[in-house]
Protein backbone atom coordinates (compact mmCIF):
# COMPACT_ATOMS: atom_id res chain seq x y z
CA UNK A 1 0.00 0.00 0.00
CA UNK A 2 1.30 3.44 -0.88
CA UNK A 3 1.82 6.30 1.60
CA UNK A 4 -0.96 8.24 -0.18
CA UNK A 5 -3.40 5.39 0.38
CA UNK A 6 -2.45 5.20 4.05
CA UNK A 7 -2.82 8.97 4.43
CA UNK A 8 -6.28 8.84 2.83
CA UNK A 9 -7.46 6.86 5.88
CA UNK A 10 -6.04 9.23 8.52
CA UNK A 11 -9.56 10.51 9.20
CA UNK A 12 -10.91 6.97 9.68
CA UNK A 13 -8.10 4.50 10.35
CA UNK A 14 -10.60 1.80 11.36
CA UNK A 15 -11.68 1.53 7.72
CA UNK A 16 -8.17 0.57 6.59
CA UNK A 17 -8.66 -3.22 7.07
CA UNK A 18 -11.78 -3.04 4.89
CA UNK A 19 -9.88 -1.17 2.21
CA UNK A 20 -6.90 -3.51 2.44
CA UNK A 21 -9.16 -6.52 1.82
CA UNK A 22 -10.91 -4.78 -1.09
CA UNK A 23 -7.60 -3.65 -2.59
CA UNK A 24 -6.21 -7.19 -2.40
CA UNK A 25 -9.26 -8.62 -4.17
CA UNK A 26 -9.07 -6.01 -6.93
CA UNK A 27 -5.33 -6.29 -7.57
CA UNK A 28 -5.45 -10.09 -7.53
CA UNK A 29 -8.35 -10.26 -9.98
CA UNK A 30 -7.11 -7.39 -12.19
CA UNK A 31 -3.32 -7.04 -11.77
CA UNK A 32 -3.14 -4.37 -14.49
CA UNK A 33 -5.18 -2.00 -12.30
CA UNK A 34 -3.79 1.41 -11.42
CA UNK A 35 -4.65 2.96 -8.07
CA UNK A 36 -5.16 6.73 -8.11
CA UNK A 37 -5.52 8.58 -4.80
CA UNK A 38 -7.19 11.99 -4.74
CA UNK A 39 -8.30 14.10 -1.80
CA UNK A 40 -11.80 12.61 -1.52
CA UNK A 41 -11.63 9.38 -3.52
CA UNK A 42 -9.45 6.43 -4.46
CA UNK A 43 -10.00 5.23 -8.01
CA UNK A 44 -9.21 1.77 -9.32
CA UNK A 45 -8.64 2.10 -13.03
CA UNK A 46 -8.03 -0.36 -15.81
CA UNK A 47 -8.27 1.86 -18.87
CA UNK A 48 -11.28 3.55 -17.20
CA UNK A 49 -12.27 3.74 -13.55
CA UNK A 50 -14.40 0.82 -12.40
CA UNK A 51 -14.32 0.97 -8.59
CA UNK A 52 -14.15 4.03 -6.36
CA UNK A 53 -13.64 4.30 -2.62
CA UNK A 54 -14.65 7.28 -0.50
CA UNK A 55 -15.28 8.09 3.12
CA UNK A 56 -18.10 10.56 2.60
CA UNK A 57 -20.88 9.95 5.06
CA UNK A 58 -24.24 8.80 3.69
CA UNK A 59 -27.45 8.12 5.55
CA UNK A 60 -27.13 4.82 7.38
CA UNK A 61 -23.35 4.85 7.73
CA UNK A 62 -21.97 3.26 10.90
CA UNK A 63 -19.05 4.74 12.84
CA UNK A 64 -16.47 2.93 10.68
CA UNK A 65 -17.16 2.38 6.99
CA UNK A 66 -16.11 3.07 3.46
CA UNK A 67 -18.26 3.73 0.43
CA UNK A 68 -17.57 1.51 -2.56
CA UNK A 69 -18.97 2.89 -5.81
CA UNK A 70 -19.33 0.71 -8.90
CA UNK A 71 -20.47 1.67 -12.39
CA UNK A 72 -22.65 -0.91 -14.13
CA UNK A 73 -24.68 -1.12 -17.30
CA UNK A 74 -27.81 -1.97 -15.32
CA UNK A 75 -29.53 -1.11 -12.07
CA UNK A 76 -29.03 -3.74 -9.39
CA UNK A 77 -32.14 -4.97 -7.65
CA UNK A 78 -30.39 -5.43 -4.33
CA UNK A 79 -30.95 -3.87 -0.93
CA UNK A 80 -27.16 -3.90 -0.50
CA UNK A 81 -26.88 -0.86 -2.76
CA UNK A 82 -27.41 2.15 -0.49
CA UNK A 83 -28.03 4.34 -3.53
CA UNK A 84 -28.22 3.94 -7.30
CA UNK A 85 -28.37 6.71 -9.89
CA UNK A 86 -28.31 6.75 -13.66
CA UNK A 87 -26.06 9.71 -14.55
CA UNK A 88 -26.61 9.01 -18.22
CA UNK A 89 -28.58 6.38 -20.14
CA UNK A 90 -27.18 2.91 -19.79
CA UNK A 91 -24.79 3.70 -16.92
CA UNK A 92 -25.81 3.07 -13.33
CA UNK A 93 -23.70 4.20 -10.40
CA UNK A 94 -24.20 2.14 -7.24
CA UNK A 95 -22.96 3.08 -3.77
CA UNK A 96 -22.35 0.38 -1.16
CA UNK A 97 -21.70 1.09 2.50
CA UNK A 98 -19.08 -1.42 3.64
CA UNK A 99 -18.38 -1.67 7.37
CA UNK A 100 -16.73 -5.08 7.64
CA UNK A 101 -14.29 -6.95 5.38
CA UNK A 102 -16.69 -9.93 5.48
CA UNK A 103 -19.14 -7.88 3.41
CA UNK A 104 -16.72 -8.24 0.48
CA UNK A 105 -18.32 -11.57 -0.35
CA UNK A 106 -18.88 -13.46 -3.58
CA UNK A 107 -21.92 -11.41 -4.57
CA UNK A 108 -20.14 -8.08 -4.18
CA UNK A 109 -17.03 -9.40 -5.92
CA UNK A 110 -19.21 -10.57 -8.84
CA UNK A 111 -20.51 -6.99 -9.16
CA UNK A 112 -16.94 -5.75 -9.00
CA UNK A 113 -16.00 -8.04 -11.91
CA UNK A 114 -19.08 -6.81 -13.78
CA UNK A 115 -18.04 -3.18 -13.19
CA UNK A 116 -14.53 -3.96 -14.47
CA UNK A 117 -15.96 -5.54 -17.62
CA UNK A 118 -18.37 -2.64 -18.13
CA UNK A 119 -15.52 -0.11 -17.88
CA UNK A 120 -13.51 -2.08 -20.45
CA UNK A 121 -16.34 -1.83 -23.00
CA UNK A 122 -16.71 1.96 -22.78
Amino acid sequence: MTPDELMFFNAMPGALPIYDTLRAHILTAFPETAVEVKKTQITFRSHYGFAFVSLRRMKGCPAVFLILTLGLGRRLASPRAAAAVEPYPGRWTHHFIISDPKELDGELLDWLREAHGFAQRK
